[in-house]
């Protein structure tokens, strides 16, 4: 039953004399006795029922998606306002990504196809990986005047203290010789970049950048690093003269 209609029959049977406790049980829970004696003490006192506002709690969109469309249309929005083609010619894009001595495998987007497992197994469908293999990350910007200079970090993982003493300076000094002073910085989420010291000198060194809340998670299409230039690389090393972290160091080099 509508709302209006409760709120009809309340005044009717409160105007034929029905008490609120009345009221209450006459309409089986269908609306609470609290909200009844509202109503009743408005018509005592007006003559009829009148709320400033629809009855309930607003409706709100709280759900994880609404909320994740909510945070996308807002993004594309800022996009669509901040960003013309123009600019995006001045994006240099950033990222990291891991090597190791067994070679990089994406199970995500390496794919055999076969009739059975025995035949994707004979056509690579098994990678042998070994146990604590040695792996170095890589880190690399792109542009559209071409890509920043290496860097090698042999150390494997970095916190925010190591991205800002070897990468940050790095991309900063490539975006300022190919572009100058305009043009846009852009990294990803991770907690070494979204850490508050890393966001603090990026505005205070960079001539723009993308913060960590603009940079939508889960999208390697908007950054060509992901889509394409990994792969290229990674298909360039020589990996049969890969044997050790110091061999996989010269390879991803003499590859670049």
């Amino acid at each position: 039953m509508k709302s209006k209609d409760l709120q009809n029959i309340v005044l009717s049977k409160y105007q034929n004399g029905d008490t609120p406790k009345k009221n209450f049980r006459d309409l089986n829970g269908g609306i609470g006795l609290r909200t009844i004696k509202r109503r009743c003490q408005m018509i005592l006192q007006s003559g009829s029922i009148t709320l400033s506002s629809p009855p309930g709690c607003p409706c709100l969109a709280r759900t994880k998606g609404n909320l994740r469309k909510i945070k996308r249309e807002k993004f594309a929005n800022w996009i669509r306002t901040n960003f013309l083609k123009k600019v995006t010619m001045r994006i240099l894009f950033s990222d990291e990504n891991f090597f190791d001595i067994d070679g990089v495998h994406n199970s995500q987007n390496d794919r055999v196809w076969t009739i059975d497992r025995a035949d994707a197994d004979k056509n690579g469908g098994i990678k042998q990986k070994r146990n604590f293999s040695q792996k170095v990350m890589v880190s690399l910007g792109a542009c559209s005047k071409g890509v920043t200079p290496l860097v090698i970090l042999d150390e494997g993982t970095i916190d925010h203290a190591v991205y800002i003493e070897k990468v940050l300076p790095v991309a900063l000094k490539y975006g300022n010789r190919v572009f100058g002073s305009d043009w846009v910085f852009q990294q990803d989420g991770p907690k070494p970049h979204s850490h508050h010291l890393t966001q603090q000198w990026c505005r205070d060194n960079f001539p723009s950048f993308i913060g960590k809340d603009r940079w939508p998670p889960n999208s390697p299409d908007l950054n060509p690093l992901d889509y394409s230039i990994w792969d290229e690389f990674v298909n360039i090393i020589n990996w049969n003269k890969v044997q050790s972290k110091t061999t996989l160091i010269q390879q991803i080099k003499s590859s670049f």
